[in-house]
């Protein structure tokens, strides 16, 4: 009931023991806090906070118009849905150093398990569109030092993003990855690789653990979980999936609705009240409430 049982901290250092076992970690996208349950009772190993549906959940394209309050606040929201450790797009870090030091205490405080901090230039652009600009290496290594500098709990994973591969090759993407790493990165998250080679190459050089982005209708094949970790992979993000099922079935419930002027064929495909009232804990609420609220239990009388 209200938020999840296990503490920020706990679910920090539940991640770094997942990933020190070299399997591959399933982290889908949460369209929304309820949806972060349904992800957790489906029983993979944590959630992601997609920049991209939150952007497109407010109207705005993915171009950078987003803020960190904004970010930090709705990824808390879905952090504490679930005991799973969730992990957040936090795009350029909001700025210069400073401003991406303040990012990670700020997603720190909103109880994240960690974030990924890329190097394009600001605003950025969806990482599978043309016309995306990277910073210098020497730029994208100072946000990865502040951001690590800035954690005050150890096991908060700094990720260092690279979408390089598009403008400078593979062989450019994998240099700027060491380079991460070498300022403190503790994951990888090489955006827009093409297929499972790719990412054999990254994940053979470097010595920490790299992300893929299964993001649909992108430039990355669509691999299945056992291809990702037959090539070293540890972390596979669904970002949108989620997002683009229930927009989606928006659209074609609404087109039926306009067509036939009720929407009586389309409840067997909805989720039933019931199932909703499990998932928000209604039960839990009620029994609290009686307990607490209504309670003629001398020992727990309001004595106020």
């Amino acid at each position: 009931m209200l938020h999840a049982t296990t503490s920020d901290a706990a679910k920090r250092h539940h991640l770094r023991e997942a990933l020190a076992t070299g399997e591959l970690l399933r982290f889908p996208g949460a369209l929304n806090p309820l949806s972060a349950r349904l992800i957790a009772e489906h029983g993979f190993e944590g959630v992601y906070v997609s920049g991209a549906v939150l952007s497109a959940d407010l109207g705005l394209p993915d171009i950078g118009l987003t803020t960190l309050p904004e970010v930090a606040t709705r990824a808390g929201q879905i952090a504490r849905m679930s005991d799973l450790p969730t992990i957040v797009d936090a795009d350029t870090g909001f700025g210069e150093p400073m401003n991406v030091a303040r990012t990670v205490q700020m997603l720190e405080d909103a109880g994240l398990a960690g974030c990924h901090i890329e190097d394009q230039v600001n605003p950025k652009r969806c990482g599978h569109l043309e016309g995306k600009q990277v910073v210098d290496a020497a730029t994208a290594v100072r946000r990865i030092r502040a951001a690590v500098a800035a954690r005050r709990d150890e096991n908060f994973l700094v990720m260092a993003r690279t979408d390089v591969r598009a403008m400078e090759g593979l062989d450019a993407m994998i240099d700027r990855a060491k380079a991460y790493v070498a300022a403190g990165a503790d994951a990888i998250f090489p955006e827009a690789l093409r297929d499972v080679r790719e990412f054999e190459q990254v994940t053979s050089a470097v010595d920490v653990p790299v992300l893929a982005n299964m993001t649909e209708f992108g430039k990355s094949e669509l691999l299945t979980t056992a291809q990702l970790a037959g090539a070293g992979v540890q972390i596979v993000i669904y970002p949108v999936t989620l997002f683009r099922l229930a927009m989606g079935a928006a659209e074609a419930g609404l087109a039926e609705i306009a067509a036939e002027g009720t929407q009586r064929a389309l409840v067997p495909q909805m989720q039933t009240r019931k199932r909703l009232y499990e998932l928000v804990d209604y039960a839990g609420y009620a029994a609290f409430d009686t307990d607490i609220f209504t309670s003629t239990d001398p020992d727990h009388a309001d004595w106020s």
